[in-house]
């Protein structure tokens, strides 16, 4: 699993081979996501408030992990290689998925959450693996495609998920569970590790490698805290609707599981068409900065949408506005990476990772909770889409910050 394997030997690090890797990853992610709540429900005697709030409690437990465990992770590939942390988390993935395709309780779902959420650093060791083979100025289109394998896997997954689940609502997460396993072999045999020896920190070191020490890295390179707390308003709005979509759109539209799973389709086949088509060339006008600001008013304005769309239809054709949020992350992530030098990446990403945990554990529970009080009050209220108005003001709280933090770059240091 280190650089000297003869499965890695000779064969030179480049973006693809990372990407192939988020792909499939991302593809397996997708599968499971119409599918689990509805899992939940089953064991709740189909009560949707009740469903809610234990995804909150699912929710919250996977981020409370990561909130810990994230630097950790980010720090160890900084030390060891991107590689193997890439694997250790794709074996937590797919260990999740066997307990959610045979677990006989909710207790036994738990047990898979809080396993997942001591591995889960894919995404981010694979930023950092993207910050290591890409110059400077050419990351943030290569964010935008690695954005789009993410997007991919809402296109396709929630789409196989809702098909799988119609014969059985196991089947998807069997199905996610060898995916994963297949990408796991691919990063064992295939993927070549990104981080040079000589480019590795030279030790571990734990007093860094928590929340309380990710922030003082961030406080310690100028302008990161400041577009770290906007990438954490960010994921704290993202998180509303792997929170409550299944089951709002389930109760305020009547859709079933295969249309939730073609809708997200459609959504994900929009973000594909924004990060891998329009992310390079906007960047090239506008330039990072532009993006990002383009992203938190764009994904401001689909997000009142969502929340107001009386129909469907109507929430579908909202679509293209709430797509424009996928020029948020590629020009934040191209704004933070220019901060750090290489033997910092992982830190880096491990710090948005635990920003991320902080996210989740909020997210969720602030989510979830909103979704069912309001839907329980719907009689008097008429707001089942509250919850997502609160998205709608944290990108506009994102926005505000980053017109103040968002600005052009110092050079990375060669050696931080």
């Amino acid at each position: 699993m280190t650089d000297g394997t003869p499965t890695t030997a000779g064969r030179k690090a480049a973006f693809g081979f990372v990407f192939a890797c988020a792909l499939m990853n991302a593809v397996s992610f997708g599968i499971m996501i119409p599918v689990l709540p509805n899992l939940i429900k089953s064991f709740t005697g189909g009560d949707t408030a009740q469903a809610a709030q234990w995804n909150v409690v699912f929710g919250c437990v996977w981020g409370i992990m990561q909130l810990f465990c994230g630097p950790i992770l980010g720090m160890l590939s900084d030390r060891i290689g991107r590689r193997p942390v890439l694997l250790i988390s794709l074996f937590g993935l797919a260990v999740d998925f066997m307990f959610m395709a045979f677990a006989p309780n909710l207790a036994w779902l738990f047990v898979g959450r809080v396993l997942n959420g001591l591995t889960a650093a894919s995404f981010s060791t694979a930023n950092a693996y993207v910050a290591d083979v890409t110059p400077p100025q050419d990351r943030a289109k290569a964010f935008g495609w690695m954005g789009s394998a993410f997007s991919f896997g809402f296109l396709v997954g929630p789409a196989l998920g809702g098909f799988l689940a119609e014969f059985d609502l196991r089947l998807p997460f069997l199905v996610a569970g060898g995916l994963t396993a297949i990408n796991w072999l691919y990063g064992y045999f295939v993927l070549p590790e990104s981080l040079p020896v000589e480019k590795r920190t030279s030790r571990f070191d734990w007093k860094r490698a928590n929340p309380v020490g990710s922030l003082t890295f961030l406080r310690a390179h100028g302008d990161l805290l400041g577009l770290a707390g906007v990438g954490f308003l960010f994921q704290l709005a993202h998180t509303v609707l792997p929170s409550i979509f299944v089951l709002y759109s389930g109760y305020r539209y009547g859709w079933s599981p295969g249309i939730i799973g073609l809708t997200m389709m459609a959504t994900g086949l929009l973000g594909v068409g924004v990060q891998t088509l329009l992310v390079g060339p906007v960047v090239a006008r506008i330039g990072e900065r532009g993006a990002l600001l383009l992203g938190a008013a764009g994904g401001a304005a689909g997000f009142a949408l969502y929340g107001f769309a009386p129909t469907g239809w109507f929430y579908i054709a909202s679509a293209p506005v709430f797509a424009l949020l996928n020029f948020m992350q590629p020009g934040l992530q191209g704004l933070m990476t220019r901060r750090v030098g290489p033997t910092h990446q992982g830190q880096l990403q491990g710090a948005n990772q635990s920003l991320q945990g902080i996210a989740s554990v909020l997210g969720p529970l602030m989510f979830g909770t909103i979704f069912a009080w309001s839907i329980r009050h719907d009689a008097t209220l008429h707001a089942p889409g509250l919850a997502i108005y609160l998205a709608a003001f944290l990108l506009l709280l994102a926005l505000a910050l980053g017109v103040r933090v968002a600005h052009a770059p110092a050079p990375a240091p060669a050696a931080a």
